[in-house]
């Protein structure tokens, strides 16, 4: 008979053995994360990477599509009798760059001999068939199939953008993206990224102690596919900017060109600019310092992140919030005797005198801004200049000056509008109107992108609003855009009042020779651009060529503006580029050949040195 201890104690056993053989029935049958841990000893995963998704142009036209490429792996426990003269010859490579290639992979984090890992990326399809014919020779090699992007037209480089390797701030950031995935950089393609890449897949193999594949694991029943991106229509038409970036060859600036009623961007051309194939492929590294190092900034996006003064062409804002104000009407007239009298003066050049409101913005007159801009910061109903000023400052934020605008592109600068804080430290809150003269004609602490630009002119032609320029029109699976790409954002000035400024931009480009419009010269028959010319001054160098417009007038279809660096007057160079850009749009050719030939014959990078 047992005795009451013994009870206890093989009570006690029982519970215990209880207890492992639950534990083991749920580590053996239950909980499956042991069998995984074993099975990844034995399973290799190899992703399979999709394709990015296509990118057309407005009209359909193809712009980037991918083509096939080839990483080469190595397991280097698996490697017998190495040929590096023949694998050299086969892959396109020296016998150095071979060694080169096993001592960079030796110094990776993680490195297993035992493991594969990439030797050679983006090894061309041709000379992966080359190999692939002797792949026999070379035990330990494999090949696991890429997907490159294939740009159809050696244009829009800015815009588009190109596709590089992740990095380790990349996949701290962001779990998805492994050690060899490749991400959208820039533009279009690091815009849309999520829509672009599509999801990665995965097959998994089984392998024997020398991580040699024996076979695909289960019957490849837990294996996934690829899933390719998705497709997307920009907003971009590619002839036209072809046509822009053949008038900007050997010139600096921007041209920017939108559907003033959808805020869709027609053309973005920054210049210089480059061919986007070049950085595609095993040679992208060398092309893209060898970019990066020119002096003339091919890899800057003049488009979003430029910043100039505006010029003369700001002195349709400055009209617009004087009539919003109610300091100067349409019919109000001053005289310029070739400067503005009041202090230092600013200079003007020779037209007719005295002029209207509308004749003002046709002749580009200084003078009379001068007049119109100090009204408005004297103007008594303020208590004070700086209360004005403030207001000034909320009209032109208003236009999309001052601030980002939301374009779908990364990278994009707000620009300047300067508050009366700004003048107050720098003049220890003593100053005036004369003191802030310049920025009656667009000089000053004012700076602005040429897409502000663009956006502005759009607004003009809406008569008093914009809605925020976009370079993609549709994604692939999504029925609507962002709603900030349909939203209309209304400027502080009453829409009564554009048709006195559109009035004098119309006389600017259409008027007969007598009435000294700034781009009469300009002027395509039958088209009505409503144009502004600028000349913006520049301290370090030649002042710069500035000009904006839009056509027609009654129903305006683009608007664009053109900024060249270093090239003068407004209405010499920017001006006849934008006119030709509106005519290949809206006649799909052009007739002015004359005009075409100078532009495109141009060479203005000289320039671009500094004044003496």
């Amino acid at each position: 008979m047992y005795s009451r201890r013994n009870i206890i104690i093989s009570g006690i056993i029982v519970l215990v053995l209880s207890v492992i053989a639950i534990k083991l029935f749920y580590i053996q049958v239950v909980d499956t994360s042991y069998k995984h841990s074993a099975n990844n000893n034995v399973l290799r995963y190899v992703t399979q990477y999709p394709a990015r998704g296509l990118i057309f142009d407005r009209h359909g036209e193809l712009l980037v599509a991918n083509r096939m490429a080839y990483d080469i792996l190595v397991v280097k426990n698996q490697v017998r009798d190495l040929d590096t003269a023949l694998l050299a010859s086969l892959l396109d490579v020296t016998r150095a760059q071979v060694r080169e290639a096993f001592d960079q992979i030796r110094q990776q984090r993680g490195y297993s001999p035992r493991k594969a890992v990439v030797l050679f990326k983006q090894v061309s399809d041709s000379a992966y068939a080359r190999f692939q014919e002797k792949m026999y020779l070379f035990p330990g090699f494999e090949a696991q199939p890429r997907m490159m992007r294939a740009y159809q037209r050696p244009v829009a480089a800015h815009l588009l953008g190109y596709v590089g390797e992740v990095n380790e701030a990349i996949m701290k950031q962001n779990p998805y993206y492994q050690l060899g995935d490749y991400i959208g950089i820039n533009g279009i393609e690091r815009a849309y990224e999520e829509q672009l890449r599509g999801i990665k897949g995965t097959k998994i193999y089984m392998v024997d102690v020398h991580n040699r594949i024996q076979r695909p694991y289960e019957e490849g029943r837990y294996d996934s596919v690829p899933q390719i991106g998705r497709n997307m229509t920009c907003t971009i038409d590619i002839n036209l900017q072809e046509y822009g970036e053949r008038l900007m060859q050997n010139k600096i600036g921007s041209v920017v060109a939108i559907e003033p009623r959808t805020g869709e961007i027609l053309a973005m051309v920054s210049a210089p600019t480059f061919d986007p194939s070049l950085l595609v492929g095993r040679a992208r590294t060398a092309n893209y310092r060898a970019l990066q190092l020119d002096t003339l900034q091919p890899l800057f996006n003049r488009s979003i992140m430029a910043l100039y003064p505006p010029g003369s062409t700001f002195k349709v804002v400055n009209a617009l919030v004087g009539l919003q104000e109610g300091v100067v009407a349409p019919t109000t007239r001053y005289a310029c005797a070739g400067r503005y009298p009041i202090g230092r003066g600013v200079g003007c050049h020779g037209h007719f005198s005295p002029l209207s409101l509308p004749q003002a913005i046709q002749t580009s007159c200084n003078t009379y801004f001068c007049y119109v801009f100090r009204s408005i910061l004297d103007n008594p109903r303020y208590p004070s200049i700086k209360t004005a000023f403030d207001a000034w400052a909320e009209y032109v934020r208003s236009f999309g000056y001052g601030s980002r605008l939301g374009v779908d592109l990364p990278n994009e600068l707000g620009g300047v509008v300067p508050g009366s804080g700004i003048y107050d430290k720098v003049y220890r809150g003593v100053w005036s109107s004369l003191t802030v003269i310049s920025l009656s004609i667009g000089q000053g602490e004012l700076l602005v992108t040429p897409l502000q630009m663009a956006n502005l002119v759009s607004t003009i032609a809406n008569r008093g609003y914009y809605i925020t320029p976009h370079v993609v029109r549709s994604v692939e699976g999504s029925e609507d855009l962002a709603p900030q790409y349909a939203q209309r954002h209304y400027a502080g000035v009453d829409s009564t009042w554009y048709q006195y400024v559109i009035a004098g931009m119309e006389q600017a480009v259409n008027g007969d020779a007598s009435s000294g419009g700034t781009a009469r010269w300009v002027a395509l028959p039958g088209a009505s651009i409503c144009g502004k010319t600028g000349t913006s001054e520049n301290p370090h160098g030649n002042d710069h060529s500035v000009f904006f417009a839009f056509a027609p007038k009654d129903d305006p279809q683009i608007a664009i503006a053109v900024y060249v660096e270093n090239a003068g007057f407004g209405g010499t160079w920017a001006a006849p580029i934008a006119s030709l850009m509106i005519e290949k749009y809206l006649n799909g050719s052009v007739s002015r050949t004359w005009m075409e030939e100078r532009i495109l014959n141009a060479n203005l990078l000289d320039r671009h040195a500094k004044k003496k």
